[in-house]
């Protein structure tokens, strides 16, 4: 695959980024009918690069109209599945076309290394060609039955739901975006994407595509806003479906609540507080960076980080000597540092919440290695290593959300599969031993999602994901993420 490589200059990034961005709404690019402006940042330095519109419930609704419009005449279902298939892999081939640009955004707005944004520009287009596979592959079922009466020719098929609001967040914004709107329209459906309000632009710049690629008008609107503003009018809207949405926890039973209003499907990718348990027979040589960066990656900003690091007692020291040893070799900078590998955090709020956690564990007795906030500018802090803390705090029982590692010990597989599951989280975690019957029992016996056994934060298209417990509904990728946008209607002909 032929992907260009990012821009080098932050300067031409910027001249590139900053306008005043528009909305997409039934193909039109618009200002928002408030007249208010989301100001946009370059997380590594603070400053705003340049401006979106927030959007209002009166954005939401006339984009939910024309959603709704372009399911009622199917104008995307009509042009067959062979059609859709073809504009859909357009969509990936333009990706890869402007991948230099995207990147750049997602450098810039982001604050991701050159090497991340390539990695998620990538996995957004081999998302749309995954789901491009499968527009002609859509297939109900022919079922026998015995009833009194005429012989019947029962018959089932997937049909879309209709209208799906589409909610991502800021860590991944593009690859994210891409993933919801790949999946809803193989699915049939229109939908109504609202982007995180600290990461718009390059959900906007997948509108241009889109355009490009023969996506009809209306099938697929994108409103920046305010999550309590512009994401609550979609959740709440009669007309909407189902909602699609990716975030904290807290949100997402907002969601799930004002879902209730129509009875909307709603599938929930939520929080984690996932657990990586080293054996003391592991290689360790593998096991103390995977672990590490398990968490690390993103600066911590992934849902599925294995943020809670259970070690056999026999090697915790050396594990914990090692996984604050790769946080100090990682070098923190911004999107455009050649050497970055660590970006900042993504607003100046999140970094006072993730210090903030780091210090309360430190008042408490822990032991932090790392931590420190590096440079007077942007919202960096230095990946950390917690060693000593309190079973009930924050760091141990929250999620941080930040390159925030919790090192806990313990003596046999019955303690790691207790405390690993000693949380109201269940998105994903981690077994690192040579023992493959032992691998095998604490992934069938660990409440999560997704379980890596000697490897970590891997994802697949074809692999569905979603979490356990209060991590979520539903799953995403795979035949159940399409079905998550689809129902079944059951057809019975008397013969």
């Amino acid at each position: 695959m032929n992907v260009h490589s990012p821009l080098q200059s932050r300067e031409a990034a910027v001249r590139m980024a900053s306008r005043d961005w528009k909305m997409l709404i039934d193909g039109e690019w618009l200002d928002g009918s408030t007249q208010d402006w989301l100001d946009v940042r370059d997380p590594a330095t603070g400053e705003v690069i340049a401006r979106a519109p927030a959007g209002g419930a009166a954005d939401i609704h006339a984009a939910v109209a024309a959603a709704k419009a372009a399911f009622d005449d199917r104008r995307w279902l009509n042009l067959g599945a062979e059609e859709r298939s073809r504009r859909l892999w357009r969509v990936a081939d333009l990706i890869e076309r402007d991948a230099a640009k995207i990147q750049a955004v997602e450098q810039l707005n982001n604050g991701a290394p050159a090497s991340l944004a390539a990695f998620f520009t990538t996995y957004a287009a081999k998302f749309f060609r995954h789901y491009a596979g499968w527009c002609d592959k859509i297939n109900g079922e022919t079922i026998e039955i015995s009833e009194p009466g005429a012989p019947f020719h029962t018959y089932t098929r997937k049909e879309p739901l209709g209208v799906a609001g589409l909610i991502v967040p800021w860590n991944g914004p593009f690859a994210s975006a891409a993933m919801k709107v790949a999946t809803a329209l193989t699915a049939g459906c229109t939908c109504v994407l609202k982007p995180s309000e600290e990461t718009p632009l390059s959900a906007l710049m997948l509108g241009e595509l889109l355009i490009e690629a023969g996506i009809p008008a209306g099938v697929v609107n994108i409103v920046p806003g305010h999550g309590h503003i512009a994401g609550a009018a979609l959740a709440n809207h009669p007309d909407v479906s189902k909602i699609s949405f990716t975030g904290s926890t807290e949100v997402g039973k907002l969601i799930a609540n004002a879902a209730t209003g129509n009875l909307k499907k709603v599938s929930l990718e939520l929080g984690g507080k996932s657990p990586s348990i080293i054996f003391d027979d592991a290689d360790l040589s593998k096991a103390i960076p995977g672990a590490a960066l398990g968490t690390f990656y993103n600066t911590g900003q992934v849902c599925i980080a294995g943020t809670r690091v259970l070690v056999q007692r026999s090697v915790y020291d050396q594990v914990v000597e090692g996984m604050a040893a790769v946080g100090r070799s990682l070098h923190l900078g911004g999107g455009f540092d050649p050497e970055a590998q660590i970006g900042p955090l993504i607003s100046a709020k999140q970094l006072e919440r993730v210090s903030g956690m780091i210090d309360v564990a430190r008042d408490e007795g822990a032991q932090v290695l790392g931590g420190g906030l590096p440079f007077e500018r942007g919202y960096f802090v230095e990946p950390t290593v917690i060693t000593n803390a309190r079973p009930d705090s924050v760091v141990v029982r929250d999620e941080i959300f930040g390159p925030v590692i919790t090192a806990i010990p313990f003596d046999d597989p019955e303690e790691a599969l207790s405390i690993g599951n000693d949380t109201e989280y269940g998105l994903a975690a981690a077994v690192w031993t040579r023992d493959i019957g032992r691998s095998q029992l604490i992934a069938n016996s660990i409440a999560a999602g997704t379980v890596w056994v000697n490897c970590q934060l891997v994802l697949s298209p074809g692999a569905p994901f979603g979490g356990y417990k209060q991590s979520g509904w539903g799953r995403e990728n795979g035949i159940e993420g399409l079905h998550g946008f689809m129902q079944t209607k059951t057809v019975m002909t008397a013969l």
